[in-house]
């Protein structure tokens, strides 16, 4: 209850999960690639195998009961699918995707996402931030 699920380990939802550990949130991770999911575990994070398009991976990770699920797939259309499906199944959970590509932000936006990150925008974010640094 009140935990965070996120939805693809790759190099994103790693990140994203160490993020959130760190801060002592609860997390539950939804990973199709069994390596991972047993990588994972190893290190005791909750963890479903599964594909986080469907609703039963999702009830699995205990969507109803989230705070927040962060969306972070490689595949937009897989990201937008699991936006609607997340957002069915509890109206009030807070999400946060990517999109890798601009034409998806607002069909995601649409969907339910209140946050998301483009790697376009984010790695020009960070550019910026470092160039006035060193001004």
């Amino acid at each position: 209850k009140d935990h965070v699920i996120v939805c693809g380990y790759g190099i994103v939802g790693e990140r994203i999960v160490e993020i959130l550990l760190q801060h002592k949130l609860y997390v539950v991770v939804i990973e199709i690639d069994q390596k991972k999911v047993e990588l994972l575990r190893e290190r005791g994070i909750d963890t479903v195998e599964g594909d986080a398009t469907s609703s039963k991976a999702l009830k699995e990770a205990g969507i109803a009961d989230a705070r927040a699920i962060a969306v972070a797939m490689d595949d937009d259309a897989k990201n937008l699918f699991t936006v609607i499906t997340a957002k069915s199944l509890n109206e009030n959970v807070l999400i946060a995707t990517r999109a890798n590509d601009e034409l998806f932000e607002t069909k995601l936006a649409d969907a339910g996402a209140k946050f998301i990150a483009t790697p376009n925008r984010s790695a020009s974010d960070e550019l910026f931030n470092e160039l006035i640094k060193g001004l």
